[in-house]
This record gives C-alpha cells, structure tokens and sequence, in this order.
C-alpha cells in the first residue's frame, strides 16, 4: 500500500469511527428527547427549545473554530517535536476559547434576562434560561478537539457527544420519574455539553502529558508572535463557521415570515433528512483535516491533491447515491421517519437533497483551501454566495413558494463549489509557481557565493 493510499484509508477509516459515535448519539438523542417531550406539555417543550437553540446559537456565533489553529498551525511543530512552538500553538487557541466563551456567556446571560418575553420565556423562567447560558463556555472550546484529531485520537472523539446524550438521557430519566417541572429538564439537558468537554479536555490533557508537551507549560506567554497570519487565520474560520450557522437560520425564518410557520416545519423538516442523509459523507471533512494539515507541513502538495482528488470522487459516487435514494423513495422515507402529516415536504426535500449532493461532491476544496493558510479566500467566496442567495431568497420564495427557495438553495450550492474551486484552482497555480522558482533561487544564491 502507497502512502498515498494509506493517508486515504486512514480517512475513510476515522470517518467510520466518527460514524460509529454518531450513531449510538442518534439513537440515545431520540431516548432523551422522548422523556423531555413526555415529562412536558408542548407549550414548556417549546420554551426549552427556544432556551437551548438561543445558547447554540450564541455559542456557534462567536466561537472560534480553535480546532483548526490547533491542527494548521501545531502539525509543524508536532512533526518536528518542537516542544516550546507547539505549546505556543496551544496557549494562543486556549485564549481564543477562553475569550469567546467569555463572550458568549455574557450575551447569553443578558440576552436571557433582559429580551427573554421577545425571545419565548416568560420572566419566571429567566433565571434558568441565564443559568443555562453559562453552557455556552464549553460550548466554545474547541482546542481539545483539536489536540486529539492532531493525534489521531478518533475513537475517542467518536464518544464526546455520546456522552453528552447519555448524561441527558440519565437527567432526563430523573426528572420524568420526578414529575419535575422545566427548570429540571434545563438542568440536566446543561449538564451533558458539561461532561462531554470535561471528557475530551482530560483526554486531550492526558495525550499531552504522555508527549511530555506538557513540560514547562505556561498559559501566559507568546501568543501570535512567530505563527505568520494565526490572527487573520482565526478569524476567518470564525466568521465562516458564523456564516453558516446563521445561513441556515435565516433561510427557516425567511420562508416561515413569507409562507406561514407549516410551511416553514415543512422546510426545516425536509432539510433535517436531507442533512442526515448526508451526514456519513460529511464526516470525512473531520477526518480529512489533519492529513491535509500534516502533508503540508511535510511539504506533500501532491499528496494532498491526490487525497483530494480521492474524497471528491467518493463524494460523487455518494452524492449519486444520495439523489437515487430520494427520488425513489423519499415520499416512503418521510412518512417512516416524521408520519405522514410531512409527507408534503416530499417535494422541496427532493431540492434540498440536491444542494446536499452538490455540496457532498465539492467535500475537499474548502478544506484543502483551509489547510494552504487560505481561509480568507474561503471565507470571501462564502460570504458573496450567502449576501447573493439572500437578496435572491424572498422573490423566489414570493413567486414561486418553497420551490422558490430550493431551487435558491440548489443554485447557491453550485455557486459555492465553482467559487471555492477556482480559488483553490488559483492557489494550486501559485504554490506551484512559488515551488518552481524555490530552486532557482537556490542556483542562484550558490553561484553567487561561487563567484565571491
């Protein structure tokens, strides 16, 4: 076996752990919810929600994606057992946590205690929704994460949010053989993101320490100084990552403001099949990222194109896959999955599947732009996409209805893999060039020294 190939198994191979921890997630996240949902009437099911989607929000919103400063920025110093440089890697994503999460809570306590009757609570129920608000600090961290996808620790990270839906579960079970009332159910819903960051942060704690990383330590020190372009770096995969997250928001309440909030149960419940039909191909982005990160610190650039090449073109055979299934079957998967009273979002999930497809096929290019320090050029192609699809968003929706909106979807999705892959086309070229002329260079400097 290559090592181009053995890089691809190991791919493929920490997707499937992932798969696997996603699974037993799956399964157990429906056990909890159904304990909520029968410990609760509707009405205090709907404010828990709406409490726990504000703190998601808030958290996603202003967190860094830390993960990525760790794996593009510590696999040199990893590689090349810089000790000191690798802890400076670390201390500096540990303050971007550290900082967001500050954020984060504090817009989260205020928002939950000053705007909660514009928001969905009552003002009795404010307290609680503050108090769940602190999650929002484990929410942000992410340099955990980080560390152990660096290190090749997938089957552990395959069980970080099965332990957050075992804990709920547990919780959950509590207070419904209590007849407890809501604050309850908040409290043991905070108290799974808890025990999934104490889990992955003493792992990634204990996997530093058996590295002797650990040795002389500080968390006051150099941050930026000496990492070229970390800050710009950090803040691009954050405000990708908040793009997306508030992409996805926006287009819900855009068709519910437009076309009545049935229509948009309709929307959001198409989408979530479709995304979890995708789900098995998208977790190969995770495991992609730090073989990408590692060959570049290697100096592999064909490698990594090789590798990109390979995940593209599973990621066709998948979004193919995925396309056959609901044309087929996608009326009988609604009416199994949700019942048929959503046996009408047949139509619009049959778009949505599509953006799905597209955008499973086009899995590598950000991630390879990503990982060639290249998140700004990202980051602009995703923010053009979004302000576009936007402005496009509500006269389609207004003229031609959720149709409207998934052939919006569809052409956003296009958009975004034409953009993302001639920006990458563009970077290729250039590092290519840079390569071409390094040896040069050298002739050049050793010639000079001749002549002297």
């Amino acid at each position: 076996m290559t090592a181009e190939r053995s890089v691809f198994a190991r791919v493929l191979a920490n997707a499937g752990t992932l798969l696997g921890g996603r699974t037993v997630n799956a399964i157990v996240g429906l056990a909890y919810i159904a304990l909520t949902a029968r410990g609760l009437d509707p009405a205090q099911m709907g404010v828990l929600y709406l409490i726990t989607t504000f703190a998601q929000f808030l958290g996603e919103v202003v967190k860094f994606q830390s993960w990525q400063t760790v794996l593009q920025y510590g696999a040199e110093p990893l590689l090349k057992n810089d000790r000191q440089g690798f802890q400076q890697v670390v201390r500096f994503s540990l303050f971007l946590d550290l900082s967001s999460g500050l954020v984060g809570v504090t817009l989260g306590v205020v928002g939950a205690l000053l705007f909660g009757s514009l928001l969905g609570w009552s003002r009795e129920l404010a307290p609680a929704a503050a108090l769940y608000a602190l999650t929002i600090a484990v929410m942000t961290s992410a340099t955990s994460v980080g560390l152990l996808r660096l290190f090749d620790k997938f089957r552990y990270l395959a069980g970080e949010q099965a332990v957050s839906s075992i804990v709920r579960l547990v919780g959950a079970g509590i207070a419904f053989a209590l007849h407890a009332p809501l604050w309850a159910f908040l409290l043991a819903w905070a108290a799974g993101p808890l025990a999934s960051f104490l889990y992955v942060g003493a792992i990634a704690w204990r996997e530093l320490a058996q590295r002797r990383m650990l040795d002389g330590f500080r968390l006051i020190g150099p941050l930026g100084e000496g990492l070229p372009g970390v800050w710009k770096f950090a803040w691009a995969t954050n405000f990708s990552s908040s793009l997306d997250v508030a992409f996805t928001h926006v287009i819900t309440l855009m068709v519910g403001s437009l076309l009545g909030p049935t229509q948009a149960a309709l929307w959001r419940i198409g989408r979530q099949v479709a995304d979890g039909m995708a789900k098995p191909a998208r977790l190969v982005v995770p495991a992609l990222y730090p073989e990408l990160a590692k060959l570049r610190a290697l100096g592999g650039d064909a490698a990594m194109r090789k590798l990109a090449g390979q995940v593209a073109l599973l990621g066709g055979a998948v979004a193919g896959l995925l396309l056959l299934v609901t044309t087929l079957f996608g009326k009988p998967l609604l009416s199994l999955i949700m019942g048929e009273a959503y046996v009408g979002a047949s139509g619009v999930m049959t778009w949505q599947v599509t953006a799905a497809a597209i955008g499973v096929l086009a899995l590598p290019l950000e991630p390879m732009l990503v990982s060639m320090r290249a998140a700004g050029a990202a980051l602009r192609v995703r923010m053009v996409v979004s302000v576009v699809f936007l402005l496009a968003l509500a006269p389609l929706v207004k003229m031609f209805g959720m149709n409207g909106a998934g052939a919006a979807l569809v052409g956003a999705a296009v958009a975004m893999a034409i953009g993302m892959f001639l920006t990458l086309r563009v970077r290729l070229a250039r590092s290519s060039v840079l390569s071409d002329n390094e040896p040069s260079c050298a002739d050049d400097a050793n010639d000079a020294k001749g002549g002297r």
